[in-house]
């Protein structure tokens, strides 16, 4: 099993965080590729705001990729097998390797911005896809440690991308196509590992109806003498659907059945969206600047940011078949309010007192850890255990879409909330946090230990009314 998680999560978000990691080193580099590229080309110089605008298409037609991947992630999943739509995400991640290697020595920016798509696409693919497989194969009892793989290969793939962006690795401007085109090495190894572990049983069962391949999967992923209590749970779940095809996106939104379960996964990915973890991000630089660190050694310190949204997804996924999930993600909005409530006086104070920007900084550190231990790990695991096997797919494409969309958003809007209210930002962030703990509290169930059947009943009344 944890082979399997690995080898899954290696080439899926681990690619998501990687790719959303890398291109912030070499901004300057790629500023002087696109002037020298122009100057060639058009025989003048770049007008700065098209170097702008430019500069903000390479960034951001990732996310737009992103979308387009969590839109087709599903049905991928559906026709070709969870493994299968996971190793045919490969192909997308080598080709975009290629196109933006090749984009230095040709002078050709579009290949870069094409390249920067369809890794957006692979991973979109990825974040769609990899909860989806690991929630089906994974036992009751450990399946949310387990589903926890997606926050940490994804958090994994941020250090990992913070760490390979230093200048004495791959930072460097010579080193520029190296860096950009390294997302096809988690492609490789994923294409090697990958077609050794079984397809997803449930898959296999529910919508193949092959009994005999989904045994021999459950005996590959559970053990010959354990693996019998689960294929109970799916025989039961597939009589429990009688033959029902999986749903399009479209249909869940018509289906009384998982109206709750709908709303809740959309406000839980918004709200991790924007949590203000973003936020905190642009603000650290010029926390840790307060704090007396030198600037050549910030991109350092932020390593510590990567270290601690690591230890904390690996924390999480310690403690969440322990703890349980309600408490985990509360507590995480809970304390990122208090911690938004504490930037917010602190960074009004900033210069009244020499010991106040070490408070921010402390802030900023805390609230990155209480992410992680709540929304920024718990989000994907109740995705995928909130649905019954026929409309699973259909809810992550419905939460990549939101996620991604919203990503877009906060991307956009960031800026211009900075601009107009300053540090006083964190008090829209703060709010939205307190109103999601308040959601969850009150509608969410506690999953632990449930089957996917046991945790439809529980949405059962929500649905249907008290007398149903």
């Amino acid at each position: 099993l944890f082979l399997a998680v690995c080898a899954v999560g290696i080439g899926g978000t681990f690619q998501y965080g990687y790719n959303v990691s890398i291109i912030n080193a070499p901004t300057q580099h790629i500023h002087k590729f696109l002037n020298e590229t122009w100057s060639s080309r058009y025989h003048k110089e770049l007008n700065p705001n098209l170097l702008t605008f430019l500069w903000s298409v390479i960034a951001s037609v990732f996310s737009l990729g992103g979308l387009c991947g969590a839109l087709i992630g599903g049905s991928m999943a559906i026709r070709l097998g969870r493994k299968g739509a996971l190793l045919m995400n490969n192909v997308i991640a080598i080709l975009a390797s290629i196109l933006m290697g090749i984009s230095f020595p040709t002078g050709l920016f579009e290949l870069l911005i094409a390249g920067r798509f369809l890794i957006g696409i692979n991973s979109g693919i990825g974040f769609c896809v990899q909860p989806l497989y690991i929630g089906e194969f994974a036992p009751k009892h450990l399946r949310g440690g387990l589903a926890m793989g997606t926050s940490i290969f994804l958090t994994g793939g941020i250090l990992t991308g913070q760490i390979i962006g230093l200048r004495e690795l791959l930072g460097g401007e010579k080193h520029l196509p190296l860096l950009l085109s390294s997302s096809c090495v988690p492609a490789l190894a994923q294409l090697l590992f990958l077609p050794w572990f079984p397809e997803s049983p449930r898959y296999l069962l529910i919508d193949r109806g092959d009994e005999l391949s989904c045994a021999k999967a459950l005996k590959r992923f559970h053990g010959s003498s354990e693996y019998r209590r689960e294929m109970e749970d799916i025989q039961r779940e597939c009589f429990a659907l009688d033959g029902e095809k999986p749903k399009k996106p479209w249909q869940l939104f018509t289906d009384r059945g998982v109206r709750w379960q709908l709303i809740t996964v959309i406000v839980m990915t918004m709200g991790q969206q924007l949590s203000g973890i973003n936020a905190i991000y642009f603000y650290a630089t010029y926390v840790f600047e307060q704090a007396g660190i030198l600037a050549e050694k910030i991109p350092y310190v932020t390593l510590g940011t990567g270290i601690c949204e690591c230890l904390t997804a690996l924390s999480c996924g310690l403690l969440i078949d322990h703890v349980g999930r309600r408490c985990l993600i509360i507590g995480g909005y809970v304390l990122m309010t208090l911690w938004c409530t504490v930037l917010t006086f602190s960074l009004t104070y900033q210069e009244l007192y020499s010991w106040v920007p070490y408070m921010s900084m402390t802030c900023v550190f805390a609230f990155i850890l209480s992410f992680g231990m709540g929304p920024g790990g718990i989000t994907n695991t109740l995705t995928a255990e909130l649905f019954v096997q026929s409309s699973r797919p259909a809810a992550h494409m419905i939460a990549g879409t939101v996620s991604w969309i919203s990503f877009f958003t906060i991307g956009m809007l960031f800026p211009f909330i900075v601009n107009g209210l300053q540090q006083y930002c964190f008090v829209v962030f703060l709010l939205e946090c307190f109103f999601v703990a308040a959601f969850i509290f009150l509608i969410i169930p506690e999953t632990k230990n449930k089957s996917f059947l046991e945790i439809k009943k529980e949405f059962h009344k929500l649905n249907f009314g008290r007398n149903a």
